[in-house]
């Protein structure tokens, strides 16, 4: 099965392209530096002759709110019709955990937009919905830190390896179009201050992290479970606590 990944060098793509191929899939990484834009449709006609599915986990290079709108809004519509002229018959897309309820947040609403696209498009569809990644903790205290202090909500967050993420990615890739959202996330669920107070003091990072409920998360302010999957998200292996432990 011949599978093109969108975003395929990044860190989630990088990962899925190796575990297709491991398990005898014809995986094929695209993105702007393979020759393939999929702002300008560059590349796309040519990389999807023969593929039967599409993953998509790319990503805007700008979070501004207009420029992720426009980067989500336009890489989808120009993908989705290079499918159909291509014959592809199924089109996976990674999402997060969380986005209809975020919409505050103007990342989240292009998130949204593009899963709406993919929902009114005709093309049988997988959407997989993650939790944040463990590999992204640090941003997330880099994001709501004030000088010394980092302030984040209490909010409960059940973050996912990125390994896992790809797996799961793969798992729904190479299966039936489920023409809806499949949801994964790690298996520990901690409140946001507390872990990013864990995941400082495991780096011997001196800032204070201050529980106020009213921070925002990319813009949105955090309801207790806006961030964790319904009870029937698949739940991967990796602890953060062994996460931790591989890292220099």
């Amino acid at each position: 099965m011949k599978v093109v990944v969108i975003g395929g060098t990044g860190l989630i793509g990088s990962k899925l392209v190796g575990k297709l191929n491991e398990h005898g899939h014809e995986a094929v990484a695209a993105a702007p530096n393979t020759g393939v834009n999929t702002l300008t449709g560059e590349g796309l006609a040519e990389v999807l002759k023969d593929a039967s599915v599409v993953v998509d986990v790319s990503n805007s290079p700008s979070w501004e709110d207009e420029a992720v709108m426009n980067f989500f809004r336009t890489s989808t519509a120009n993908l989705l019709e290079a499918e159909a002229e291509a014959g592809v018959t199924h089109h996976v897309a990674l999402s997060v955990v969380g986005t209809d309820r975020l919409q505050e947040s103007g990342y989240f609403r292009a998130k949204q937009a593009q899963e709406d696209l993919i929902k009114a498009s005709g093309m049988p569809y997988s959407i997989v919905h993650a939790t944040q990644f463990f590999e992204f903790i640090k941003g997330i205290a880099d994001l709501s830190t004030d000088g010394d202090t980092v302030r984040l909500s209490p909010a409960r967050i059940q973050p996912i390896y990125s390994d896992d993420v790809a797996a799961a990615v793969g798992r729904t890739a190479v299966g039936t179009p489920v023409n809806g959202v499949v949801e994964v996330a790690g298996p520990d669920v901690f409140q946001l201050d507390e872990l990013i107070r864990k995941a400082l003091a495991a780096k011997n990072d001196p800032r204070a992290v201050v529980t106020d409920p009213h921070a925002p998360y990319s813009g949105a302010e955090l309801q207790e479970n806006t961030l964790l999957p319904g009870p029937d998200a698949q739940i991967a292996e990796t602890k953060l606590s062994d996460w931790f432990a591989l890292q220099p």
